[in-house]
């Protein structure tokens, strides 16, 4: 073990040119459309974006960028389950809820909408249930250690693993973040529900992961230690982080969603603070065609 220490440098730098081109596209096309087509479609006296929305949106992308490049993205693929388990839970728990609110609702409109594929598969894929479950058994599949093991073997596995991670993260997040009436999305009652089944279905592989006496994923059973961290200590702080981290974002959103519902009773009819507004939300939510 210490001789396995000795023999590998895990902040080696690393080039990763092809993850600096797609994410300067992304800038590049996310101020394009605000440059060439803000000044089309939104009109004389509104706002094309706030500072606020492309001060969001750029943290969205720098946190993709930050995890998805040299010394996180080495560490995780190579040596550290822990630091990929961190790389997934930006991927899907932080990042999307910012790149949502990042996007003018102009913006979401001409990419989501205007396409009638488009807006008919997010508008379907997108309500509340359908995207709960997606992204929970995509979240299930992605920690299946067969696919893990071939993922850390295979770049472009890899880079699939993670898109259909962000991706179907992205789904989850619409209802919760969206402001377009086109699209699904979730008054604040039916939110905090939505959020506080989100926190109790990671616990399971978490708990598989936490409590598992042999090391779950082969791979990260014969990498070199470089951190003195073993494999199933690794291994638990993985479950933890999943657990206990990815609880306290969904719980802080939980908590900030109750006093935004309470603070707008209070502005109305303090009598309307009831989960008889739960039934109202379903209501309101089914029926989308």
């Amino acid at each position: 073990m210490l001789a396995a220490t000795r023999a590998v440098d895990p902040w080696a730098w690393h080039a990763h040119p092809e993850v600096a081109i797609l994410f300067v596209t992304v800038l590049g096309l996310y101020f394009t459309a605000l440059r060439r087509l803000g000044t089309r479609l939104v009109g004389p006296g509104e706002a094309i974006a706030t500072r606020r929305q492309v001060a969001v949106f750029l943290t969205g992308v720098v946190l993709l960028w930050a995890v998805s490049e040299w010394p996180i993205h080495d560490i995780a693929e190579r040596y550290l389950f822990s630091v990929h388990m961190f790389q997934h839970m930006v991927m899907t728990l932080v990042a999307p809820p910012l790149l949502i609110r990042g996007t003018p609702d102009w913006l979401v409109r001409w990419l989501v909408v205007r396409p009638p594929r488009v807006y008919a598969v997010v508008r379907r894929l997108g309500r509340p249930i359908a995207a709960g479950v997606i992204f929970n058994v995509v979240l299930a599949f992605t920690h299946w250690p067969a696919l893990v093991d071939a993922a850390l073997r295979s770049e472009p596995l890899h880079f699939g693993v993670h898109l259909l991670s962000f991706s179907t993260a992205m789904l989850m997040w619409l209802p919760v973040f969206n402001l377009l009436p086109e699209l699904p999305r979730l008054g604040y009652p039916m939110r905090m529900v939505y959020l506080f089944l989100q926190s109790l279905i990671p616990t399971v592989p978490a708990s598989f992961l936490t409590f598992a006496e042999h090391p779950v994923y082969k791979f990260y059973g014969h990498v070199p230690r470089p951190f003195a961290l073993g494999v199933l200590d690794d291994q638990q702080l993985a479950g933890a982080m999943m657990k206990v981290g990815g609880g306290i974002i969904l719980w802080t959103l939980i908590f900030i969603t109750f006093f935004k519902w309470y603070g707008q009773s209070q502005q109305g009819d303090p009598a309307t603070l009831t989960w008889a507004d739960v039934e109202r939300e379903l209501a309101q939510t089914n029926p989308i065609p």
